[in-house]
């Protein structure tokens, strides 16, 4: 057992050199940000503008590709199975990690806390339930009141199956014990447009999405999601402020690295995560244009919120009973 031990430990000695020269040099070719998502959307934004700080500061190419598919489970799965060596990263937003797991259950091709090794959450997002202007809605009680004397009658546009607009919705349908119905789109712009149209009752927008109609009038915004109200939104309460104890529905953008990559190489990231948001640019574009909360947290401290946000949604999702399509 004690030449086990003293060849195991010679072994790491012999290793300890090589790792550090690695994290000194990182990065020394260009490394991949795979966004799971399309071009153009919010977590493409917040990679390509954290990947331009992060090469300024690394001296080193970052390089975004879009890997978009299955709910962003093909871009994760990439990377989740990619070498631990710093040169195949991502950055997502909840779902992959948290919402995917529970509503495809054993389809999810990774595990989202063995297989990824977080980095730094990026920002935090909520979203605000708006009816149209003509809507004779008053407020969240106003809706719940009616909604339960026509049941199902009342309609909700979302993303998709599982985007956080449909869970705010299923939580406010869980909470209070009414029946709302759910109009599941194939993005964020048609569900968009049918609330701006009146084609639906209410929905839970994006802050960042809402903003700008509810200033000119074309949407009344009644309440936010998330813990805190918007910093877009000031006028706005958040649900728990109006009573409804416990609603909190917030989604992440993140930075991740495949599990095993050197803490070294971690630590570096992390600490350009944390320049980058100090950044006047990066403030303008990702809080005061984009409705986010700049994060800019320890691993650990992404890892705890991941594995909070997984309980949260899975509970969510069974008490729900939402299957996807």
């Amino acid at each position: 057992m004690k030449t086990m031990m003293t060849a195991a430990a010679f072994t790491m000695a012999a290793l300890l050199p090589s790792m550090a020269t690695a994290a000194g040099d990182y990065p020394s070719k260009p490394v991949r940000v795979i966004v799971p998502y399309v071009a153009g959307g919010a977590a493409d934004i917040t990679a390509r503008l954290i990947a331009q700080k992060m090469s300024e500061q690394l001296g080193g190419s970052f390089v975004v590709e879009n890997k978009p598919g299955a709910n962003g489970m093909i871009g994760t799965d990439f990377v989740a199975k990619a070498a631990p060596d710093g040169y195949t990263l991502t950055v997502t937003a909840s779902g992959p990690l948290v919402v995917n797991p529970s509503l495809y259950k054993n389809k999810t091709p990774y595990d989202p806390i063995a297989d990824l090794a977080p980095i730094s959450q990026i920002t935090r997002y909520q979203y605000v339930l708006v009816v149209p202007e003509r809507s004779p809605i008053t407020g969240v009680d106003d809706l719940i009141r009616k909604a339960k004397e026509k049941p199902g009658e009342f309609t909700y546009g979302s993303a998709g199956i599982g985007a956080g607009g449909h869970l705010a919705g299923e939580l406010l349908s869980v909470m209070t014990q009414t029946e709302l119905t759910h109009v599941p789109y194939k993005g964020n712009a048609q569900a968009l447009t049918d609330i701006l149209g009146g084609q639906l009752s209410f929905t839970f927008d994006t802050v960042v999405t809402a903003t700008p109609h509810i200033r000119s009038g074309k949407l009344r915004g009644y309440a936010v999601t998330g813990p805190v109200r918007a910093e877009a939104l000031p006028h706005i309460p958040t649900m728990q402020e109006l009573g409804y104890k416990g609603f909190n529905i917030t989604q992440f953008q993140g930075l991740l690295a495949p599990a095993g990559t050197p803490p070294e190489i971690i630590a570096k990231l992390h600490e350009a995560v944390v320049h980058a948001s100090r950044q006047p640019d990066v403030i303008e574009r990702l809080v005061k244009e984009g409705g986010n909360e700049l994060i800019a947290g320890t691993p650990e401290e992404f890892a705890r919120q991941i594995k909070e946000d997984l309980e949260m949604y899975r509970k969510l999702i069974i008490d729900a009973n939402v299957k996807a399509d």
